[in-house]
């Protein structure tokens, strides 16, 4: 068994956010970074374009590529914010609604076959440990 945290954190992201990339490709038609802009633009819609580029840790002009994207695909509006006329709002169109509808089974498909052959203890084991990572570094 390889112990090397690091570089296994490192390969295991990157190959399920690969794997999860393919099939929201295959499923959606969107990315995973875009399915992910979507469920936190659902989570706080009007959101400044700034606050999702950091919920994403993307750099701004990352996402404001991505956005662009998303607007000429049609599944989010931008709006001028009302105080800062530099800034942009994001809005989900029923489009991008839509496609959070449809995420939601393969979402729990994701889910359930990363956590399978752990038990319900094993599985907050590894959750409390992400969390810790997550409000640690």
């Amino acid at each position: 068994m390889d112990k090397r945290l690091f570089y296994l954190l490192n390969s295991a992201r990157h190959r399920v956010y690969k794997h999860a990339d393919q099939k929201a490709e295959e499923a959606l038609g969107i990315s995973v970074t875009q399915l992910g802009a979507l469920m936190l633009i659902t989570a706080n819609e009007g959101c400044l374009l700034k606050d999702l580029a950091q919920s994403l840790n993307l750099n701004n002009s990352a996402l404001t590529g991505l956005a662009a994207r998303m607007e000429h695909n049609g599944l989010i509006e931008r709006r001028a914010c009302e105080m800062d006329g530099r800034a942009s709002r994001l809005y989900l169109t029923l489009l991008g609604r839509s496609k959070i509808d449809s995420a939601r089974p393969l979402i729990s498909q994701l889910n359930a076959a990363m956590t399978e052959g752990f038990s319900e203890q094993e599985v907050l084991v590894i959750l409390r440990f992400l969390n810790r990572l997550l409000s640690e570094f």
